[in-house]
């Protein structure tokens, strides 16, 4: 086995299991909606059910399209990603982890799907009364991180390329 595939299943591993084993926790330790200070004003462990996708988007729409669309389109991006990741460079272990943390992230909520119809979000983020972000998990976290690191290495990519 390739470096780079090696490399996507340790980290998405990784990924999946923290993100498991917490949201396990949160499961089993915490009643719906309530909440612990972590941080006072800016950090709480919240168990929030969300039954859309991040941040609630498309929560309100009807359950069956909500239901087709999120067994679909997880397994899709994991195929997407494994697509890509065929063009990478073994040696290129930044664009290999970011890929494999959005795998990671895509495969921790989508587990959260299969099992319970929905995904289990804890971290809540917020400023005193003032501004509050849509509660999230370790498996949005590393999403958005890789789509983060993906952005930052395509644009220093064509940065070097244009001098």
């Amino acid at each position: 086995m390739s470096r780079k595939y090696l490399l996507l299943l340790c980290f998405a591993g990784f990924i999946i299991a923290v993100d498991q084993l917490t949201k396990i926790y949160i499961h089993t330790q915490f009643q719906l909606h309530e909440s612990k200070t972590v941080i006072e004003n800016i950090f709480n462990i919240t168990y929030i059910r969300n039954f859309g996708a991040a941040f609630g988007f498309l929560s309100q729409t009807p359950s069956q399209f909500r239901e087709i669309f999120f067994l679909i389109m997880p397994p899709l991006a994991c195929l997407i990603i494994v697509y890509i990741l065929r063009g990478v460079e073994d040696k290129d272990s930044k664009q290999i982890l970011a890929l494999s943390a959005i795998f990671g992230g895509a495969l921790g909520n989508y587990i959260d799907r299969l099992q319970f119809h929905y995904v289990i979000d804890f971290i809540d983020v917020h400023f005193y009364d003032k501004y509050a972000w849509p509660a999230f998990n370790l498996a949005d976290s590393g999403i958005v991180c890789g789509v983060i690191a993906l952005m930052i290495i395509m644009l220093t990519e064509k940065k070097s390329a244009q001098l």
